[in-house]
């Protein structure tokens, strides 16, 4: 819903007004104060009226529509997109010709669209939510190489008796990893460094099980 602008002697009579016209309650609406107003000189003179606008507050689905219909259609990417909630998170998955685009080298560009959208709904929104982005089912190609490259490089830790230190992941990245050796009799991960070059470590396990 477009913003509605309103006045008033006060900012508490224009915050009223607009949400009068909106039919709503102050805690479901969004209120930005355009201007304070002024009482003048005597309290007469040159006085000016408080100014606000208000809009209902979004719901997380059209907080991230509206987010990535202004991202997507700044770049000039032809994609669409759906959104859903998903027990947890909510999610969202595009498709179209410009999609490789979208996704980049390893998953970089779609990691950082996650994470940038995720950010500007969350300012929005009274109640955080987690959001995970897909693109042709690029996450569940990805999760499946992680998997392959984790029992390749579990073989070489057991061979040699090295730890390997992985390249930098997301963090659902990294826990595809654990999960996929937590099991395993004979390596353990850890995780080492800061955000966003946080890397696995496959080491030999201490005490084999």
């Amino acid at each position: 819903m477009n913003w509605v602008e309103a006045s008033g002697a006060t900012t508490e009579e224009a915050t009223k007004e607009a949400l009068e016209q909106l039919g709503v309650d102050p805690q479901e609406a969004e209120i930005e104060v355009l201007d304070s107003g002024s009482k003048g000189f005597l309290g007469i003179i040159g006085s000016k009226q408080a100014r606000v606008r208000a809009r209902l507050k979004p719901t997380p689905e059209k907080a991230i529509t509206e987010f990535l219909d202004q991202v997507v259609g700044a770049i000039g990417l032809d994609v669409k997109f759906q959104v859903w909630p998903d027990e947890e998170c909510w999610r969202v998955n595009f498709e179209g010709r410009d999609v490789r685009l979208l996704i980049g080298r390893r998953g970089e560009t779609l990691n950082s669209l996650q994470l940038i959208t995720s950010l500007a709904i969350n300012k929005r929104l009274e109640n955080k939510v987690r959001l995970i982005m897909d693109a042709e089912g690029y996450r569940e190609r990805r999760e499946d190489t992680l998997r392959k490259l984790a029992r390749r490089l579990t073989e070489r830790v057991h061979m040699t008796g090295h730890e390997v230190v992985l390249e930098p992941m997301t963090p659902n990245e990294r826990r595809v990893i654990h999960v996929a050796l937590q099991d395993n009799p004979w390596v353990e991960t850890s995780s080492t460094g800061e955000e966003p070059y946080r890397k696995v470590i496959i080491s030999p396990r201490k005490e084999r099980r």
